[in-house]
């Protein structure tokens, strides 16, 4: 059975599950294959308006298979930093998709599997999922980009804590520190996040596409390089059918039907 399952919706919105319930969806070699694979054909793929994680079972990922951690002390450092780096750089390949991902964190996500959740564009977690970075109980020193992740999504102050201590915070908390967008009732979660990514699906994909270029690293660094960019973008999008067809479709006061041209 594939560790990672591929829904395809009519509006262009892709579910990825993660497919390991049994081991609280902990990233497997083959997992971490099949991620690879799905990335690389989601980067090409122009029918794709926006991408959604999720994992099946109670949790969203334990992170990394521990009993894979465990054999990897007769490994060389060099050797282990090889792997490392190319194991962080398959699973944070969602970051460079052009579209808009989004994170729907139904349970316990751990580690490299939170990690992961925040590598995305928005986050939603159920209000009672767990979220968690005990890479220092473990006796290890944190991985997949997490020193730079947490300050960055959440501040300094809230990754020091997580980070140094190995504190859980429930969804709702996350939700109220900025950690993750918005919280759910867990029954509720992938109702609403389907609903959230077909809003984002129905938007222009070209202006979605720069919008989202726009905003990586958190913004312009200051008003003048928002204002060169935007005076570049925006033409781009004047220029577009799709914008005629915005125009248009608000002036017949129904829907718009984006081509992405």
């Amino acid at each position: 059975m594939s560790e990672v399952l591929i829904e395809r919706r009519d509006d262009g919105v892709v579910f990825l599950t993660l497919n390991r319930p049994e081991r609280r969806n902990s990233m497997s070699d083959e997992m971490t294959a099949e991620w690879r694979r799905a990335m690389a054909d989601l980067a090409v793929d122009r029918e794709v308006r926006c991408v959604v994680v999720t994992g099946a079972g109670s949790a969203f990922s334990s992170g990394g298979d521990l009993s894979w951690l465990a054999e990897r002390g007769e490994e060389s450092v060099p050797a282990l930093r090889d792997r490392m780096l190319g194991f962080y750089r398959s699973w944070l390949a969602i970051a460079e998709l052009e579209v808009p991902t989004i994170a729907a964190v139904n349970g316990a996500a751990v580690g490299a599997g939170l990690c992961v959740a925040l590598a995305c564009d928005l986050v939603y977690a159920a209000r009672d999922a767990k979220l968690l970075a005990p890479f220092t109980s473990l006796g290890l020193h944190p991985g997949m980009a997490a020193t730079h992740l947490l300050p960055h999504v959440a501040g300094v102050g809230v990754a020091r804590e997580m980070l140094l201590t190995g504190r859980t915070m429930l969804g709702a908390e996350a939700a109220e520190a900025g950690l993750v967008t918005r919280a759910y009732p867990g029954e509720r979660l992938l109702h609403e996040v389907g609903e959230i990514a077909g809003r984002v699906a129905a938007n222009a994909p070209i202006a979605t596409r720069l919008t989202k270029v726009a905003l990586a690293g958190g913004g312009h660094p200051d008003l003048e390089s928002a204002l060169r960019w935007e005076s570049l973008a925006q033409p781009v999008t004047m220029t577009s059918a799709d914008m005629r067809e915005g125009i248009k479709a608000q002036r017949e006061r129904r829907r718009p039907r984006f081509s992405g041209s």
